[in-house]
């Protein structure tokens, strides 16, 4: 075999900055963030209302009144969107997370005065079909048949309801019957309360003109109603944490899934947990991918990860595992926890993190797109600019004290909820 004589140089990444964004107040005050930016004149364009699960009225109302927003307006049948998107090549995108609503259109930037007007009818003028509804509930209802034959989709859903309660909104789950009472009507009232210009904020990346802005403001800011909505927040039922296993017929392999309460992500400690959680389980040279993959052979992947929302977060861990290997994978999991609460990380493996992450955040910084999403973050989090500064000098500077600490503090056995899918 030919030795290979040219290795690329390892340089550390020395310096990460988002790159320049402008953000202003435009009609109704409704904030506009632009990064204008990139070599191809292609554009993104997302509107973001505050219109997920702590606005909602009924159950289920938040995520099905986005997913039929593009499914029929005053002007534009869904047949007749579809085929203005594909004749123009664009996209129209409505990702549902629980905390927002999200219309994302993708397009050529030469493209954009073509698609503007159905854009704005679907953002201000959305029929909600009958028709379009019973399609979505029998969908919906189909999808959620195969999905509660999943063991990694039911430990998810038990150990989310299990850590913030059935009626949380963070802690609910979809059933066929919640489906079944949904309305047109309920529909109606969600939007009309929450899609206003005091919930809006929206983020234009990409490559562009001048008359881009003047063009939103013109044919949709100006004619979104005025209004602003508040989120109806319920607190989390304390309950003492324990085991729970679910039996499902015919399964091939169980889900183990561990877990408790966290925070979101103005908290003081997040960032620093978010390392913590790199080094156990979130990455592929992990604790518990080289303990339990790796020399245990117990299961393909394992992971750690935080989940946060607007107003709360939870930490946990999953792996898919055969049922011989449950008790076993458990035990190591928690081996691993200790280790990181009882054993300084060597010098080694922490600079190994470090790289990793600041590579993560150096792919973030890569074109108009990406960045649009890291701003979209902070803005509806509510954090400062300087959050992803302060972010890239935490991953720098953490001490192996500060990690051996926060695991104690957070990562508390007797704190954690087991779910058990076999």
């Amino acid at each position: 075999m030919e030795e290979i004589k040219n290795i690329p140089i390892i340089k550390e990444i020395s310096a990460l900055e988002l790159p320049e964004v402008t953000s202003e107040q435009l009609f109704n005050n409704i904030p506009v963030h632009q990064i204008n930016m990139g070599t191809q004149e292609v554009l993104k364009l997302e509107f973001v209302f505050n219109a997920g699960r702590p606005y909602e009225d009924r159950q289920l109302s938040a995520r099905t009144t986005l997913r039929l927003l593009k499914e029929g307006t005053q002007n534009f049948s869904s047949a007749q969107i579809a085929e203005t998107l594909d004749f123009y090549g664009g996209n129209i995108a409505t990702p549902f997370n629980l905390d927002a609503a999200n219309i994302t259109l993708y397009c050529l930037t030469r493209q954009i005065e073509n698609l503007l007007p159905m854009l704005s009818d679907i953002i201000l003028n959305p029929t909600f079909p009958q028709n379009e509804l019973d399609t979505f509930i029998r969908k919906s209802k189909s999808k959620l048949k195969v999905d509660l034959e999943r063991s990694d989709v039911v430990a998810y859903r038990t150990i989310t309801e299990l850590i913030f309660g059935s009626d949380h909104k963070y802690g609910y789950n979809s059933f066929a019957d919640a489906y079944d009472n949904l309305t047109v009507d309920q529909l109606e009232n969600h939007f009309a309360k929450n899609f206003v210009s005091g919930n809006c904020n929206i983020f234009v990346s990409g490559k562009w003109d001048s008359n881009l802005i003047a063009k939103i403001n013109e044919q949709i800011l100006q004619k979104m109603p005025v209004g602003k909505s508040e989120p109806i927040l319920n607190t989390t039922i304390a309950t003492q944490p324990k085991r729970k296993e679910i039996i499902i017929p015919n399964n091939l392999q169980a889900s183990i899934r561990i877990g408790c309460k966290l925070f979101n992500r103005q908290h003081p400690d997040f960032k620093k947990m978010v390392i913590v959680s790199t080094i156990l389980g979130g990455y592929f040279g992990s604790r518990l991918m080289t303990n339990i993959r790796e020399e245990k052979g117990y299961t393909y992947n394992i992971f750690a990860t935080i989940d946060t929302f607007r107003y709360d977060g939870l930490f946990y861990i999953g792996a898919e595992v055969a049922a011989d290997f449950i008790e076993e994978t458990i035990k190591e999991i928690y081996q691993e926890i200790n280790k990181l609460q009882n054993e300084l990380i060597a010098d080694e493996e922490l600079q190994m993190v470090r790289n990793y992450m600041l590579g993560n955040l150096l792919n973030m910084l890569d074109g108009p797109f990406n960045v649009a999403e890291l701003i979209r973050t902070m803005e509806m989090d509510q954090l400062p600019r300087t959050d992803f500064e302060l972010l890239v000098q935490t991953i720098k500077t953490i001490s192996a004290e500060e990690i051996r600490e926060l695991s104690g503090k957070y990562l508390v056995k007797a704190k954690m909820w087991e779910v058990i899918v076999n």
